[in-house]
């Protein structure tokens, strides 16, 4: 069974740890990018319009047939029209293409929006995006390939950080503040989204702890920087996008107690 070295706060050497057999698996992109889109969709919230949008109106469509105001050899199109005083026809209404119609394709609330995959299936997929954490292949990073091995591996110490300001000095001990700096430049995408001033942050790395006794709130004020437990690992969170291979900082616990809390993982 492989081992992984233990770093402490400082960055340095703190004894070593026996890897669960997750980091053993094969890297399949296709279940993790399908369970990242299965994450995703339960997000979505159900949309419905009202069932009446667009036919409130005294609009009423009176056919081909001979009246006086069916607009027949009238030089106007035969269309549901407003009635108003005297027989006049007022505006086209109710159809799609008028100006306060309905609409032609409204969003229907019975449509199905979460796509569903199995608990094994799932689990898989958490288990590959853990493999690809520790394989250089994946992890795009020289610095920190060069600086650390993977998988990084941290003392229990880290789960008690309470502290942004403390929890920036240990990621900068253990070598990754030019991903912290990089990760401080928000990205600004082209077009109506730059109106908005919508800014989205570089996801630089990922702590996962056993138990939250501070770090979680400690990193969710630095810009790209997870946090999360065992028991909220998710797919999106170990391969964002879909892509695997980031850079994950596990507290010794974490690794120990992995293998059971894997097998109680599924997308609800």
């Amino acid at each position: 069974m492989a081992s992984a070295n233990v770093l402490d706060l400082r960055g340095g050497s703190s004894g070593s740890i026996e890897l669960p057999d997750a980091f053993n698996e094969s890297v399949r992109n296709d279940l993790i990018m399908r369970a990242v889109l299965a994450e995703n969709t339960l997000r979505l919230q159900p949309q419905g319009h009202y069932i009446l949008a667009g036919f409130n109106t005294t609009a009423r469509y009176y056919g081909t047939m001979s009246s006086y105001r069916s607009g027949r050899h009238m030089g106007i199109a035969i269309r549901p029209r407003q009635k108003l005083g005297g027989g006049v026809q007022g505006h086209v209404r109710r159809i799609p293409s008028s100006v306060k119609g309905h609409r032609a394709h409204p969003h229907k609330i019975e449509k199905t929006l979460i796509e569903r995959i199995n608990k094994k299936e799932y689990q898989k997929a958490i288990m590959s995006s853990i493999a690809a954490t520790a394989n250089p292949d994946y992890v795009s990073r020289k610095h920190v390939i060069e600086a650390l091995k993977l998988p990084i591996v941290v003392t229990n110490d880290i789960e008690s950080v309470k502290k942004t300001k403390e929890l920036i000095k240990i990621l900068a001990a253990l070598k990754f503040s030019s991903d912290l700096e990089k990760s401080k430049v928000p990205q600004i995408r082209k077009g109506l989204r730059r109106l908005s001033q919508r800014r989205r942050y570089r996801r630089s790395l990922l702590i996962v702890v056993s138990d939250d006794k501070g770090i979680v709130a400690a990193a969710r004020n630095i810009p790209g920087v997870d946090s999360c437990t065992l028991k909220g690992l998710r797919a999106g969170l170990l391969a964002p996008g879909g892509v695997p291979g980031r850079i994950t900082v596990w507290s010794e616990s974490a690794i120990r107690n992995m293998g059971a809390e894997i097998g109680k993982l599924s997308l609800e």
